[in-house]
């Protein structure tokens, strides 16, 4: 017989050892530059990149990963106050001189870029490590400029409260760049107005943007993100197929990256309120339900398949989207119960922790395919500081706790 409130309680369990492993593992790194997150490492092997690894280097910062584990260092600052103080202020020491360096940055260009050279100027990277000057139009906005203001708000409102209001007075530019045209979604190429205008209208970027709802909430400031509902809206009506349930990346495309659907999914249900509309619940879970079903190849979720056959069309299976259906499905287990919903989560956790998750040190194969793991980097080379492992984990510790899952499991009280 299931017993889903037994097994959500182990599971907070487990994903609480595993992030408190996996910052240790982060902590223990050795600082790059001026107090860079360093997570340089091969997953597979083991090796830390070296100078010679060409983009995968020292020598080069992304903004994408600095942004995202400020974010992640904080929120589990706040997470371990009480149960471990002393992991908390270990964090607190590496996440508050983070936050200056981006603070630096980002007054510095206005902006935020996916990758600098090592004298911290935003460069186009080559393959082999050449590069170029990256364009700096002032009008365009990129998925960097996403993960660092969220990073930014995140530390402003634990370490910085007098700063919170200016960061929070930013978020509207980005949404009236997502809306209007301005975002570039291709950070690889230079930055340009005719660039972002004539991209595919994929629903990413706000997707990626909806992620700010659930820490504005989280901080106690959820009135700054007016955008999120018209943008789950957005995304439902114009990118839902309701004959599979799926969401097309783009509408009238047939690709459908099914882990984006997922993260879409538990993006919203943590800033959604509880008595949010039901009818709006039932379709996220069936986007959860059917994304699931139609990715899940183990060892895990294939990063495209699609629509019109259901089959997959890409061989990787990154480790992200295994946390984020963890996450997207205990939220949804705590509102709707559904057998279904727990079946997905289990078989998430499975695969999560069978498979992906090394232990000893406490990362994820970064990629599998069916043949084990593989080298190759679905977004950037270094590997995830605590962002969609650990906060995805947060959500379903924080989602088993309000289910009643027995068992000590300390809660956030903000970032």
């Amino acid at each position: 017989m299931s017993d889903p409130l037994g097994f959500a309680g182990q599971a907070a369990r487990t994903y609480t050892d595993a992030n408190a492993a996996s910052l240790r593992w982060l902590l223990a790194r050795p600082l790059l530059g001026p107090g860079w997150l360093n997570s340089k490492q091969n997953s597979i092997t083991l090796a830390d990149y070296g100078r010679g690894d060409s983009l995968r280097g020292p020598q080069f910062t992304y903004g994408w990963i600095q942004g995202r584990g400020l974010e992640a260092l904080v929120t589990h600052a706040g997470f371990f106050a009480q149960t471990d103080p002393g992991l908390t202020a270990a964090v607190d020491a590496v996440a508050r001189p983070l936050y200056a360096l981006l603070q630096g940055l980002w007054s510095r260009h206005g902006h935020a870029y996916f990758c600098y050279d090592e004298d911290l100027q935003p460069v186009v990277a080559e393959p082999d490590g050449n590069t170029a000057p990256q364009a700096q139009p002032p009008e365009i906005y990129t998925y960097s400029d996403i993960f660092v203001l969220k990073g930014l708000i995140a530390a402003a409102a634990r370490y910085d409260q007098p700063s919170l209001d200016g960061y929070l007075a930013q978020l509207p530019a980005l949404v009236d760049a997502i809306e209007n045209g301005r975002f570039q979604m291709d950070e690889r190429q230079p930055l340009s107005a005719d660039t972002a205008a004539h991209q595919l209208a994929d629903f990413g970027p706000r997707m990626i943007l909806l992620g700010a709802a659930g820490l504005l909430k989280r901080i106690g400031r959820p009135e700054a993100a007016s955008f999120a509902e018209p943008f789950v809206n957005h995304i439902l009506v114009r990118h839902l197929d309701p004959a599979t349930g799926l969401l097309r990346n783009v509408p009238g495309a047939d690709a459908c990256n099914v882990g984006h659907g997922i993260e879409l999914v538990g993006f919203a249900l943590e800033y959604l309120p509880l008595d949010a509309n039901l009818a709006l619940v039932a379709q996220l879970q069936d986007v959860l339900l059917a994304s699931f079903a139609a990715g899940f190849h183990p060892p895990g979720v294939r990063l495209a398949v699609s629509v019109a056959s259901g089959a997959p069309i890409s061989p990787y299976c990154p480790w992200w989207s295994l946390p984020e259906t963890i996450r997207s499905a205990a939220l949804c287990m705590e509102r709707t119960g559904d057998q279904r919903v727990l079946d997905v989560w289990r078989t998430a956790h499975a695969a999560f922790f069978d498979t992906y998750w090394r232990g000893e040190p406490a990362i994820a194969y970064q990629t599998m395919t069916s043949e084990g793991p593989v080298d190759f980097v679905p977004a950037t080379p270094d590997l995830d500081p605590g962002y969609h492992t650990g906060l995805s984990l947060l959500a379903a510790i924080e989602a088993a706790g309000r289910m009643g899952a027995s068992g000590p499991l300390p809660h956030s009280t903000g970032a």
